[in-house]
């Protein structure tokens, strides 16, 4: 098994300044490149402190000049919000910049909050259709000159300047559904996949998705799947508290930010009560404790010693999650150290 980092610029309040959080963030990713992580993760959201990351390419950028073993990726540039000559020619200046390191990964979308701030009218549900028509005209665009008629965009001929340093950038999509399974197998696209807080069955249904999707494309090759789980490591079960609590209280921020309650001033989504949530049984400290890649070193292997023997090829420690920045240094210290040794 591989492992991956997706770590953002986090605020939970305005108590902690943007400086500590961007300088917090790249010692993280040093961390990460220095103690064996694959691949580094930048996501794309909008106008909310809880990831604050409004062009993913830039922070590639930045954390390239700092970093020498690990390629670098988006998780994921968002298909709808993009002009497909603008993506394609950011994403390969970011290769470019970053020697040939990039990973390509795309997605429809998690939030419909952000769908009305940045591509009013378009509902989450049918973001999809933009990614099946851009990432084909990215594709043509980096490898030279391409004309577009399609259901969303059209332009004259034009061309990707720069085009990407690797012949062949990889692709990743991020997919739940089937149809998007099906997609990543037809097309050859590597899966990325997060289970939010829900249980191992969560994993098993998206692998058993991909079964079909290979069932239904025979002679395809199998795309490489990753799955994300928020992690948290630390010496001895008497501090799981700690991260528990963070858990707790940033994703009862997330709840207000998905269910899109527009209950959010200057960008901090206002928390809501767990108890008043009707999905609150997804929120009990016990199941946290559990589903997500919480736990003691020896815990965490045997979480990941499941996971790899079902098929999954990548782990991605999602590292924020509102917890102090000491502890999740901590933790990283602990997987680097204790962990990734264990599946080398």
């Amino acid at each position: 098994m591989k492992f991956q980092l997706a770590i953002n610029l986090e605020r939970i309040t305005d108590s902690v300044s943007m400086q500590a959080v961007r300088d917090h963030t790249l010692e993280m990713v040093k961390m990460a490149d220095q103690g064996g992580f694959e691949i580094i993760w930048s996501a794309e959201h909008h106008a909310m402190e809880m990831t604050i990351a409004p062009n993913p390419f830039q922070l590639l950028t930045w954390w390239a000049e700092h970093t020498e073993n690990a390629r670098l990726g988006t998780a994921v540039a968002v298909a709808p919000y993009w002009d497909p000559i603008r993506l394609a020619g950011e994403a390969a200046m970011t290769d470019l910049l970053c020697d040939g390191r990039l990973e390509f990964g795309i997605g429809s979308g998690a939030y419909q909050r952000e769908f009305d701030r940045m591509h009013p009218g378009l509902k989450q549900t049918d973001a999809w259709r933009y990614m099946h028509e851009l990432l084909p005209a990215v594709k043509e665009l980096w490898k030279g000159d391409y004309t577009h008629n399609g259901e969303f965009w059209s332009f004259p001929k034009s061309t990707s300047v720069p085009k990407p340093v690797q012949k062949e950038v990889p692709i990743w999509v991020a997919a739940r559904a089937p149809i998007t399974f099906d997609y990543a197998v037809k097309h050859g696209y590597n899966i990325q996949s997060w289970p939010l807080t829900r249980p191992i069955s969560e994993v098993e249904l998206y692998l058993s998705r991909l079964d079909e999707a290979m069932a239904n494309n025979l002679g395809k090759k199998r795309p490489k799947v990753a799955i994300m789980r928020h992690a948290a490591l630390y010496e001895s079960e008497d501090q799981a508290h700690v991260p528990i609590a963070a858990a707790r209280r940033q994703l009862s921020q997330f709840e207000n930010l998905f269910k899109n309650l527009d209950d959010v001033v200057n960008g901090f989504a206002k928390q809501i009560p767990l108890e008043d949530l009707e999905n609150r049984a997804e929120y009990d400290p016990e199941m946290l404790r559990e589903n997500l890649m919480f736990g003691t070193p020896d815990q965490v292997i045997e979480k990941l010693k499941t996971y790899e023997s079902l098929g999954v090829d990548s782990f991605i420690y999602y590292a924020s999650l509102g917890l102090g920045h000491a502890e999740q240094k901590r933790s990283m210290e602990l997987f680097c150290s204790e962990v990734i040794p264990a599946f080398a």
